[in-house]
């Protein structure tokens, strides 16, 4: 017997995911990675500016900044250093403690966008992830309600821009507004201030649990008779027309300087996004939503996909004017939002919105004869210095099986040379899609001319 016979097997670890955790194949991270270009364009025109934090920490810096689920969600153990530490639920709170270390560099108002992974240990379900990507942006330094405007218009610009099908894109969506002002004003009218956050926690379940359960929770979080949590239900409950619901509210809180004040708020952004072009029917005010994180102090947005509101918003935010006072004495308002990567993807794809390729470029060159090899290279060479990408097979295998790769991978065009295509200075450019094909120059700028015209 053989030495190598005689070796007992290698136990081999099976190879598998954590849940709630996803690998990410080339044909889904490609357009993943297109609609982060798409998003991070956007945030680049109205001027925001990219940051990074760490994934970890310190414990303190993260409990009690969300809710008391977002508590129980977090990842947390002791480092090597016997370090309480987390990894971060969402890119807000670690914004604010970032603001607060360096705003004398920054000054203010400042304003960044950051796409990074968050992680959050809750059920997992549809579109929903215990890793996953946020894409926020956030102007900080300032109360001015021409932020929340601002804030509102990107996340429109955003989300008209979120299929991926074409370049000049479109989706059907409803961005959700309200203000905590006016929730904290009603709240203030009926003896209720100090409960706050308990009421509004209770109120952002609405739609999921329905009404005679979200009394029961006010009763019993926050000591509210049935008369006080119906009074705030019937706020938020105002229906119609934005001006009639805005109308409704002004006669609810009457006499109430803050929540009149979120009303003045929300009448400025419906006017400001309506002359910047944005559709009136884009923007609709909901008094029932109440957003689930603590610190939310002033106007908040949920955006739903009109074509999947059982996905959820897939792109909240809001103002929160006292969060950085946490870390710092200086007064660091700011307000922002953050697009759920992971499920606006989820509900694309179902939408078929999302054009996939396991290609990063449209060009494939076959490797027909290996004595041509260098022939190729300077092809592929000249297309690239003119900005169109291209892949080169490495084997000389048949022509058919070069040909099956392509057509699996998602390539456009093939460009297939012979000798005979050589010595005449030609290709046969095979269109992947339809099958047709007919042969080009390849001269560079002929080569790319018919590329380009091919592709639009």
């Amino acid at each position: 017997m053989s030495t190598t016979e005689s070796q007992p097997k290698k136990k081999l670890i099976e190879p598998r995911t954590l849940k709630g955790f996803r690998d990410f194949l080339p044909e889904a991270m490609i357009p993943r990675e297109r609609l982060i270009d798409r998003v991070t364009k956007v945030y680049r025109s109205y001027g925001f500016c990219p940051i990074d934090t760490p994934v970890l920490e310190y414990l303190e810096i993260l409990m009690g900044k969300g809710s008391e689920e977002t508590d129980k969600q977090l990842y947390r153990f002791k480092d090597p250093g016997g370090r309480e530490v987390g990894m971060r639920f969402d890119l807000t709170v670690p914004f604010a403690r970032f603001s607060a270390q360096h705003i004398a560099e920054l000054g203010t108002p400042f304003k960044r966008y950051h796409l990074a992974k968050v992680w959050r240990g809750e059920n997992t379900q549809a579109g929903r992830y215990r890793e996953f990507m946020q894409c926020d942006f956030d102007t900080i330094g300032t109360t001015s309600v021409m932020s929340d405007v601002e804030t509102a218009l990107v996340i429109n610009d955003v989300l008209e821009r979120v299929d991926l099908r074409t370049e000049e894109s479109f989706t059907k969506f409803v961005v959700h507004v309200n203000s905590r002002k006016i929730l904290n004003g009603a709240l203030e009218k009926i003896g209720l201030a100090d409960k706050a956050v308990p009421v509004l926690r209770a109120l952002d379940k609405l739609a999921k649990i329905g009404v005679d359960a979200v009394v029961a929770e006010m009763a019993q979080t926050a000591g509210a008779s049935d008369e006080q949590a119906r009074t705030i239900l019937d706020v938020a409950s105002a229906k119609g027309s934005n001006e009639d619901i805005l109308g409704r509210l002004e006669t609810l809180l009457a006499g109430n300087e803050l929540g009149l004040a979120g009303v003045a708020e929300l009448r400025q952004i419906l006017d400001s996004t309506k002359a910047a072009g944005v559709p009136e029917e884009r923007f609709a005010v909901d008094v029932s939503i109440a957003r689930g994180l603590d610190y939310y102090t002033g106007t908040i947005f949920e955006t739903f996909l009109t074509e999947m509101p059982q996905l959820g918003s897939v792109c909240s935010g809001g103002r929160y004017d006292n969060l950085a006072e946490l870390y710092t004495r200086q007064k660091l308002p700011g307000i922002g939002a953050s697009l759920g990567l992971d499920r606006l993807f989820a509900g694309l794809e179902e939408l078929g919105m999302i054009e996939k390729t396991a290609s990063t470029v449209d060009v494939f060159i076959p490797l027909f004869d290996a004595g041509l090899s260098t022939k190729y290279c300077e092809i592929a060479a000249q297309l690239r210095k003119r900005g169109i990408g291209v892949e080169l097979y490495p084997e000389p295998k048949k022509l058919g099986q070069q040909l099956k790769y392509a057509d699996k991978k998602g390539f456009k065009f093939a460009l297939i040379v012979g000798s005979d295509e050589a010595e005449r200075n030609v290709a046969n450019m095979k269109d992947l899609r339809s099958g047709g094909s007919r042969e080009v120059s390849l001269d560079p700028n002929a080569l790319v001319d018919a590329i380009v015209s091919a592709t639009s």
